[in-house]
């Protein structure tokens, strides 16, 4: 039976501690990280599920309750992906702890492994949890398991690493508010969660194609419900190729110690 050499045991141990830490921060502080989006959702469900829902009727085939559910969820992930991330690491910076982490024997890709693995693992439990709360107000069976599990997961690694980049380039905390708010929730509303594009100009439907989230919200919409705006390929396609271009960026500004090096 082959062993691992010992760099690859102290690669784990890194791994496995940086996470720890990841879900032992969020989970103690769940009336603050989880629990606001499980009530958010709630809202949403009663105002724009039952209330406005039942007067704008049926979208995609479906009722206009279900038909969102799935863009609920998916904006849910997101934002504590992302959320979880930035956070952590700009405290990091900012006590000095990640100086420990670039003078250890552990290399750059591990500890921004590490760090997106504690935003996914925060970002799927609170999916689970939006989920738990939207079959209090829908009754869905899911279509595609395997479509269902891969999008979540991309989508979360994806603005794990978006928020990774974040934090390096803030120098204060007001910083690691900017992008959420001014970049992340545009992109969001306008991604689709609410509505079908199919509704939309011609030309709006052409200026939404340029926005990523739409191919996510799409996707995850199909493994729930089974239809989508966008063909599955292309969706995979575009989420793939973010994640790689931001997870090299990521490497690449850890490497150089942008934001963290004095």
């Amino acid at each position: 039976m082959s062993r691992l050499p010992p760099r690859w045991n102290r690669y784990r141990v890194t791994f496995a501690t940086l996470v720890s830490k990841e879900v032992t921060r969020f989970s103690r502080i769940w009336v603050q990280t989880v629990l606001p989006s499980a009530i958010t959702t709630m809202l949403y469900f009663v105002i724009f599920g039952r209330l406005i829902g039942e007067r704008i009727g049926p979208m995609g085939g479906f009722a206009y309750i279900d038909f969102i559910v799935p863009g609920l969820v998916l904006m849910a992930v997101i934002t504590n992906s992302y959320s979880n991330v930035v956070s952590s690491f700009y405290s990091s910076k900012f006590s000095r702890f990640i100086e420990e982490l670039l003078v250890s024997p552990a290399p750059s890709w591990v500890i921004l492994a590490g760090y997106v693995a504690g935003g996914v693992a925060r970002g799927l439990t609170v999916g689970v949890v939006v989920i738990l709360v939207a079959l209090l107000f829908t009754d869905l069976s899911v279509h595609s398991y395997l479509v269902t599990t891969l999008v979540l997961v991309l989508t979360s690694v994806l603005f794990a690493l978006g928020g990774f980049i974040n934090a390096i380039y803030a120098r204060s905390f007001d910083d690691i508010s900017i992008v959420p708010t001014f970049v992340l929730t545009p992109l969001t509303y306008l991604g689709g969660v609410f509505y079908s594009i199919e509704l939309l100009p011609p030309f709006w439907q052409s200026l939404s194609l340029a926005n990523p989230v739409l191919y996510m919200v799409n996707a995850f919409r199909y493994g729930i419900l089974g239809v989508s705006d966008i063909p599955m390929a292309l969706a995979f396609a575009i989420i793939v190729l973010f994640i790689a271009v931001l997870g090299f960026f990521s490497l690449y500004l850890l490497d150089r110690g942008v934001g963290i090096k004095t």
